[in-house]
């Protein structure tokens, strides 16, 4: 699989400090792997908005990635803080 970021995601993760980028960057390494890591529990990841087909990933306790699935590629449109 292949990962895309938005430039609004870009803009996300330029704006993180240097060890959150790394989390992220661990985080989609391993959902590059192997499609079946979507559902390993660094990641957690579920359906975010079943209308948007949006899905919600973890990066570690206080941030999440979200991504659609387009073919082999996961685009990645937002990285903040967890809505908690």
């Amino acid at each position: 699989m292949n990962v895309q970021f938005t430039s609004r995601a870009d803009r996300d993760y330029d704006g993180l400090p240097l060890r959150l980028q790394r989390a992220v960057d661990k985080q989609l390494d391993f959902l590059r792997e192997k499609p079946e890591n979507l559902r390993h529990p660094s990641i957690q990841a579920k359906k975010y908005s079943e209308r948007d087909d949006v899905w919600q990933g973890r990066v570690n306790r206080s941030y999440r990635f979200y991504f659609q699935i387009v073919g082999d590629t996961y685009l990645i449109l937002r990285i903040i803080p967890h809505p908690k």
